[in-house]
């Protein structure tokens, strides 16, 4: 079966091509995406722009097209912390639907905790043992822990790398005052979380996905994309620590340039860092493995399966 997986995230939205069947991994076929950055075009009134809707809607009809053209059977679409916390999240998506026909569905945050861990489960197999899962999104941060391929524990912060860098970054760089703040507050945040996801059992294996913390691990020296998603790749708490204080002195131009990172993502890569290092402190783990699959392979996964769909 050919699917087309629309993920509407608050950086990226992305429409994958894959060849997928039951008992077999997903192959991806063909990839279009870019970065919108919604949770950007979010106005003082908590409202989606009408040119951020208006560029939304034509992306999805321009994927309706490309899944067409590449012999797409279904397209299972999806929305995440940037249309699930707008104002008209709703109106927007009445749009969306009368424009394309495309129903996407919005998906809680412990329901991305919950995809997003299944996709690890089954990338890493059972000798992984118990995981904690940790992803960075643009919006939110989900974490999820267990031995299953359900987790016992799921959660959803809203501490997604852009949301931080919008609301509290506004420099370029950000002055050390800035930095030290949100750091408190993020700190704060995770450290309300960490009794739960660690109740059953400390991790055998701690894990993350998402852009944010590959492209952490790049600029820390794992091997580039260019090696293909077996090559194992890897972000130390030690040497996040190192970087850190690098990226707060660096402008988003220095960034860009850093092994790995996009100049649509540089602005948000010290929120991310400062998110990613505090997970890693509170959670004390020396290290977190990256794994390819994340929220979009969860999906997959679950309708291949044949099981409820798991939106809320």
């Amino acid at each position: 079966m050919r699917l087309g997986v629309l993920d509407v995230g608050s950086n990226t939205v992305h429409l994958l091509v894959v060849d997928a069947h039951q008992g077999a991994r997903p192959l991806p076929a063909f990839s279009h995406k870019t970065e919108l950055h919604l949770v950007e075009l979010i106005g003082e009134d908590g409202a989606i722009t009408p040119d951020g809707a208006s560029q939304l809607e034509a992306f999805v009809a321009e994927s309706v097209e490309i899944a067409e053209d590449k012999g797409v059977e279904e397209i299972i679409g999806f929305a995440t912390s940037a249309i699930r916390e707008a104002g008209n999240g709703e109106a927007v998506l009445a749009g969306i639907r009368e424009r394309t026909g495309v129903e996407l569905a919005v998906l809680s945050g412990r329901a991305e905790a919950r995809l997003t861990f299944l996709a690890v489960r089954r990338w890493f197999g059972w000798s992984a043992g118990r995981l904690l899962v940790l992803d960075i999104g643009g919006g939110s941060l989900e974490m999820a822990s267990g031995f299953d391929e359900v987790p016992e524990v799921a959660q959803s912060l809203p501490l997604g790398a852009a949301r931080l860098t919008k609301e509290f970054l506004p420099g370029d760089p950000p002055d050390d005052e800035a930095v030290r703040a949100l750091r408190r507050r993020v700190r704060a945040q995770i450290a309300r979380s960490v009794g739960d996801l660690v109740r059953f059992g400390h991790p055998d294996r701690t894990v993350a996905t998402s852009k944010t913390f590959r492209q952490l691990a790049r600029v820390t020296g794992a091997a580039p994309s260019a090696e293909g998603v077996y090559a194992a790749r890897r972000l130390a708490r030690a040497d996040l620590h190192e970087w850190l204080p690098k990226l707060a002195r660096m402008r988003t131009a220095e960034r860009a340039e850093l092994p790995g990172v996009s100049a649509g993502r540089a602005g948000q890569l010290l929120a991310g860092a400062i998110v990613a290092e505090a997970a890693l402190d509170l959670f004390e783990v020396d290290h977190v493995d990256i794994c390819p699959w994340a929220l979009r392979e969860g999906v997959i996964l679950r309708r291949l399966d044949g099981l409820p769909d798991e939106w809320q």
